[in-house]
């Protein structure tokens, strides 16, 4: 397993994490994506850890807390092998001050998060949303104390747009507080948004990217193609999955699936390997969160790893998968002499 420096930290992470939203499936969100108990979740952690992959990501929120509950179980007596991340911020309770960053919320977020995962330290804590609604400032304090305190070591955020990251990294650097270092984002082969502006701005401020849903949302498994039902087990059988998800049109999905299926025949490799090994050869990426209902689908994520696809490989998928950039992206790819795209 390769490793790689997360942003500009001097913590090394995994290039693939395992994501734990399959774990519990207690939700109707959840249960679309996969309901893994704590015998079937411990064994998937033991064969990350025979892989190298030690980096396990979860969430407050996924399956109402379930989600860690079971992390926690299952990587008992492997704590010192593990590097465990976490999110909080969306809602997780009734009341007026159960949602947001808030210095009340977080707080208590990060406290819930530690007894869940039956830890006394978060290595890796992430903000799961902006909220715009609490001062940037008591955010980053807030963060600040709870490294300070021992109960988390290293900051991230996810899901935010380039201002909201560049102001709060401006904000650390003003009052010398702990700074981010890893952007939770969406980014696959059906979603490239990312690297119009929050690509350029990881690389400029060292902000690296901890990709999830690298497959989109389900859609690039291998088992969904032209004039074909979908399979029984997907998370697009949810309607709620599919109106929470990132909106794709199944022409562009079709086409993609069509560009990788000729790569898969020159290399032997499934769809999921080719997709998730472009994303490891884009900048800034540090790790990319790769889930598995079961450990067929685990073994198969884990062969993405220890090849590479060729420059001409990666030109064709790039060209399958372009888009017309949005303003002013467009415009300033026009001058590419002063403004060249990330590499």
């Amino acid at each position: 397993m390769e490793f790689r420096r997360l942003g500009g930290s001097g913590l090394k992470v995994p290039v693939l994490s395992f994501g734990t939203g399959t774990f519990g499936g207690n939700t109707e969100l959840f249960k679309a994506g996969g309901n893994t108990a704590v015998a079937a979740a411990t064994r998937l952690v033991d064969l990350c850890l025979e892989a190298g992959l030690t980096m396990f990501d979860s969430a407050d929120i996924y399956s109402n807390g379930a989600a860690e509950e079971i992390l926690g179980q299952a990587i008992k007596g492997k704590r010192d092998r593990v590097l465990i991340s976490t999110k909080g911020t969306f809602r997780f309770g009734p009341g007026p001050n159960d949602v947001g960053s808030s210095r009340h919320h977080l707080i208590r977020s990060v406290e819930g998060s530690l007894k869940r995962l039956q830890t006394d330290v978060i290595d890796l804590y992430q903000l799961h949303g902006f909220d715009a609604m609490t001062p940037i400032e008591e955010v980053l304090r807030t963060l600040d104390d709870l490294v300070r305190a021992g109960k988390i070591r290293y900051v991230g955020c996810s899901n935010f747009s380039g201002w909201h990251l560049m102001k709060s990294l401006a904000i650390s650097e003003k009052y010398g507080l702990a700074r981010y270092v890893a952007h939770q984002a969406y980014y696959s082969l059906l979603g490239r948004d990312y690297e119009w502006e929050l690509m350029p701005l990881a690389l400029d401020q060292q902000v690296g990217a901890v990709v999830w849903s690298p497959l989109g949302w389900g859609r690039l498994t291998g088992k969904i193609r032209r004039g074909q039902p979908l399979p029984k087990s997907s998370r697009l059988q949810s309607k709620l999955a599919v109106d929470v998800g990132p909106p794709i049109p199944d022409e562009a999905v079709f086409r993609v699936v069509d560009a990788i299926d000729a790569i898969a025949k020159e290399t032997g490799k499934s769809v999921p390997q080719i997709a998730i090994n472009w994303l490891l050869q884009r900048p800034s990426v540090a790790t990319i969160i790769i889930g598995a209902r079961d450990e067929a689908q685990l073994k198969d994520n884990l062969g993405a790893v220890g090849w590479n696809l060729t420059a001409d490989q990666v030109a064709r998928l790039d060209a399958a998968t372009a888009t017309t950039l949005a303003y002013p992206y467009w415009h300033q790819r026009g001058f590419k002499e002063r403004n060249p795209p990330p590499v």
